[in-house]
């Protein structure tokens, strides 16, 4: 007896080689819908019409026309039970033994720009998910194929039963796997136009983009999961790692903060030194002056084209990943002497909405921290206003000091870092750390603003700021000793603001 395959694909690539394979090689008979069945006849290929095997017509503009027990009977029916082949005979259903669909394009679909929620909800395929899980729950009969690489694994085990026994078993899990994203994508999209903000039930669904040698560390298995090449692409350099994917990320959510041309020198997702200037190079030079040591093998990010200019001065140090949004031809030929320096293109994709982090028993989900803050609705709170110098310098620190870990600390000029204090236990030891840096650096904290990623908890803060050379403090603000950092401020005649918004990251 002939075999049967019902193919219904959106996506035609190489349907029909596959189809005239099927047909003419293995003896298939071939059920088609629409667009599907008028490709493959004008091709050459014998085609049965689905409505004209059902005996029921398409209707509703196509929405019904593979939901009928001719269809899921002939794939669910099990082979090896007599009662379900008797029913089947006795109801006029014939076996369907392989499934090719690949379901309408919900996702490109709600990706354009202009999408509309009609266009959305008019690209949420219902037959073709019923078709694929039907075939796959009964894949010891039948053999179901949602993507179009898997065509010639298919046709090479045709012949060989027990070789397609084994990659039925894949495919089907495969359908399982692409359903689910598929729901996935369409729930995520309601759950945005109808509802917004966290969800009742968080679905996530990603592809996997890249097993990776390890993670953290050695003895670590890891992968990469995701859209990752949506953001980024790689020019040159050695397989990216674990631990330079995650510092990648954070150098990317800092300089996205900057307008201006603006260098950031990054270690394990820390800053170790950032700068704005007129030229890409003046950055560069200040950003490096901060911390001369920390940078090396560490992550460079610009927000310009970087230049041949550049590139000389960079490559002097030892760094693991460069990131920009474009590398002159100068600049590639420099850095192409370097064959393991990673050279990343920052496409400036949309940012994530949520951030995730793994916790025992499930995730943590926030919103992405990218509040607009503006210098209007902060507050100065001490006797004496900000100059404008120290505005800018504040504005400065405070978008850098936003992305420095917990208890954070910053020393800035005018649009540069001085030292950089991170992740300690008391905030007095990040100022401390951040004090001897830049000592260490040979910078001069005199005039200087200092900023910090929550309030100051007690007046001692202000104090070992003002000693370093701090004439200005931004801070949150909200501590119940509040009045008296504001007092420990205006004693040292320092302009203290408040922003109201706290950048903690732990």
């Amino acid at each position: 007896m002939a075999k049967r395959a019902l193919i219904s694909v959106s996506d035609k690539t190489g349907i029909v080689e596959f189809a005239k394979e099927l047909q003419q090689k293995h003896g298939y008979t071939i059920l088609s819908t629409g667009g599907t069945a008028k490709l493959l006849s004008k091709e050459g290929v014998a085609v049965t019409e689905v409505s004209s095997y059902t005996g029921f017509p398409e209707m509703m503009d196509g929405r019904v026309k593979t939901l009928h027990p001719k269809i899921h009977g002939g794939l669910l029916c099990l082979r090896s039970n007599p009662d379900h082949m008797a029913q089947a005979e006795k109801n006029g259903i014939g076996m369907i033994d392989m499934v090719v669909v690949n379901l309408y394009p919900f996702e490109a679909t709600v990706a354009k720009p202009n999408c509309s929620l009609e266009d959305a909800i008019e690209n949420i395929d219902i037959g073709g998910p019923s078709m694929l899980r039907s075939a796959a729950k009964n894949h010891q009969d039948v053999t179901v194929i949602c993507d179009s690489s898997d065509y010639q694994k298919v046709l090479d085990v045709l012949e060989n039963p027990e070789e397609l026994k084994k990659l039925r078993k894949l495919l089907a899990l495969k359908v399982y796997q692409r359903t689910a994203s598929y729901d996935t994508a369409i729930s995520n999209y309601l759950q945005e136009k109808y509802v917004g903000g966290l969800p009742e039930r968080m679905n996530i669904s990603m592809p996997l983009v890249q097993k990776m040698r390890y993670g953290e560390n050695p003895h670590q298995a890891a992968a990469l999961y995701g859209d990752f090449d949506k953001f980024f692409e790689k020019l040159q350099g050695k397989e990216l790692s674990y631990n330079n994917i995650i510092d990648i990320t954070a150098a990317t959510e800092l300089i996205s903060e900057f307008d201006k041309p603006t260098v950031a020198i990054l270690k394990h997702t820390n800053p170790c030194g950032v700068a704005t200037c007129e030229t890409l190079l003046e950055a560069w030079n200040q950003a490096f002056e901060t911390d001369k040591q920390a940078p090396f093998g560490g992550i460079i990010a610009v927000n310009r084209e970087l230049d041949g200019a550049l590139a000389e001065a960079i490559a002097h140090i030892f760094s693991e990943v460069i990131i920009a949004p474009s590398f002159s031809k100068e600049a590639l030929e420099i850095f192409s002497k370097k064959k393991n320096l990673r050279l990343m293109i920052n496409k400036n994709a949309q940012k994530s909405k949520f951030t995730f982090k793994s916790v025992a028993g499930g995730m943590l989900v926030q919103e992405a921290d990218d509040i607009e803050e503006l210098k209007a609705n902060m507050k100065v709170v001490t006797k004496r206003q900000p100059t404008e110098e120290e505005w800018r310098a504040m504005l400065f620190g405070w978008k850098v000091v936003k992305h420095v870990k917990s208890n954070a600390i910053v020393y800035a000029g005018c649009e540069r870092t001085l030292g950089i204090g991170a992740g300690q236990m008391s905030r007095v030891d990040s100022s401390r750390i951040a004090v001897w840096k830049a000592g260490e650096a040979g910078l001069s904290l005199k005039n200087s603003i200092v900023a910090s990623d929550a309030f100051f908890p007690f007046a001692d803060g202000l104090a070992a700021a003002a000693q370093a050379g701090a004439t200005a403090a931004i801070q949150p603000g909200g501590s119940i000793r509040d009045e008296e950092v504001i007092a420990e401020a205006d004693k040292n005649n320092m302009a203290m603001v408040f922003t109201s918004i706290r950048h903690f990251r732990h």
